[in-house]
């Protein structure tokens, strides 16, 4: 019998299974369906010995001291500032879109004063903010909208930005300096030994056990627990049973050139052209030097594992009855992306892992604890058992 049943071993599972494991001394299994810790930040060597992302580039970036501090226990740091440029008519300009972004793409040498003006001038209207394209067209006009946002978001959700949410495109700032940081948290890093190694790290206490390919749907009747920390798709959890959330998912097609560099920055967009929708070079995020480079192509699609709930008003008001649900089903806590239906940066949801341990302490006792070898003899008599 463990304490705590952790189903998903990426940010918010492992972050949880460390604290109480480690702070309660209460004993922990934490189960993955991949065979691998880290969720979709697990990076590996590929076969050219190149440090890629497997699942698309993770950046660290953060305002919040706490998290820094306590991911810090795990890894230690590379600084790193993100830059990203789009291809536009041809030209790679820097996004967000700032000042050097609009005076090289219309020939101009406006100063940050003019470019204010020069928005408010082609900006629209909207009385009432709603959709992902209100926030845009109302910002910087309709030009500027079909040039960056609008092929961009139809290729990533799969709808038009008059069907999504306005949060979808809010998180995109527009700037009249010529600061051309993606991000400007005031910690903005990258794990030095890599995510993976930093979530090895996190889960190497001798009260936490990690079964990896084990498929917590399957399997969920055989496990002996009396609480779970559920990090997966909570529509999956309940059976689907007011339908399912939408989610888009990608396809990765990652290559390795025989030439040391490829692109000037670690991504690039292309909202106008391809099918892809960027291209990450991963060494400009690792320093690692190599004579080869190693590139990861993103189609987004609507089949595959989910990466980012729809934020649609109809999906919102299903989300809606789940969360209902879930605030009446007793020691199951649900945290994460998948289990809250949100879109969280990686800081984010290991702010929120730590609020819920804390709300953990608050409400749930210490218990009566065997030694974790007990546990883990039995469990594993129960695995041959299935096998």
């Amino acid at each position: 019998m463990f304490d705590w049943l952790v189903v998903g071993a990426g940010f918010a599972g492992s972050v949880l299974a460390e604290r109480l494991a480690s702070q309660r001394g209460d004993r922990v299994l934490v189960v993955d369906r991949r065979p691998h810790v880290g969720g979709n930040a697990y990076d590996c060597y590929n076969e050219a010995g190149l440090l890629i992302h497997k699942y698309g580039p993770h950046i660290f970036h953060t305002n919040s001291e706490q998290v820094f501090d306590h991911l810090s226990q795990f890894t230690e740091w590379r600084p790193y500032e993100h830059r990203v440029l789009a291809e536009v008519d041809k030209t790679l300009v820097p996004v967000p879109i700032n000042l050097h972004t609009i005076n090289t793409l219309y020939g101009l040498d406006l100063t940050s004063e003019q470019l204010e003006d020069w928005f408010a001038a082609r900006a629209e209207p909207v009385e009432d903010i709603l959709t992902s394209e209100d926030v845009v067209v109302s910002r910087v006009g309709r030009e500027l909208y079909e040039k960056f946002f609008r092929g961009y978001t139809r290729k990533q959700w799969g709808v038009d930005p008059s069907e999504l949410d306005k949060s979808v495109t809010a998180r995109v700032p527009t700037r009249t300096n010529r600061d051309d940081r993606y991000f400007t948290d005031k910690l903005q890093y990258m794990p030095a030994a890599g995510y993976t190694r930093m979530f090895e790290r996190m889960l190497d206490h001798p009260n936490i056990q990690v079964m990896l390919k084990t498929d917590y749907s399957q399997m969920r009747e055989e496990f002996g627990y009396k609480r779970l920390i559920f990090t997966g798709p909570v529509d999956e959890y309940f059976g689907y049973c007011y339908g399912r959330l939408p989610y888009r998912s990608l396809r990765f097609e990652h290559k390795t050139l025989e030439q040391e560099w490829h692109q000037p920055v670690a991504v690039v967009n292309y909202p106008m052209e391809h099918d892809y929708t960027r291209v990450t070079e991963y060494k400009h995020l690792t320093g690692q030097q190599h004579p080869c480079t190693s590139l990861t192509y993103e189609y987004p699609t609507a089949q595959g594992d989910p990466y980012y709930p729809v934020p649609t008003a109809e999906n919102a008001d299903r989300y809606r009855k789940y969360e209902a649900l879930a605030r009446t089903t007793e020691d199951v806590w649900f945290v994460g992306r998948l289990a809250t239906y949100r879109y969280y940066n990686m800081d984010q949801v290991v702010g929120q892992a730590l609020a819920t341990f804390r709300r953990i302490e608050a409400s749930v006792p210490g218990a009566n604890r065997a030694p974790l070898e007990t546990a883990v003899s039995k469990m594993n008599g129960i695995l041959q058992a299935t096998q």
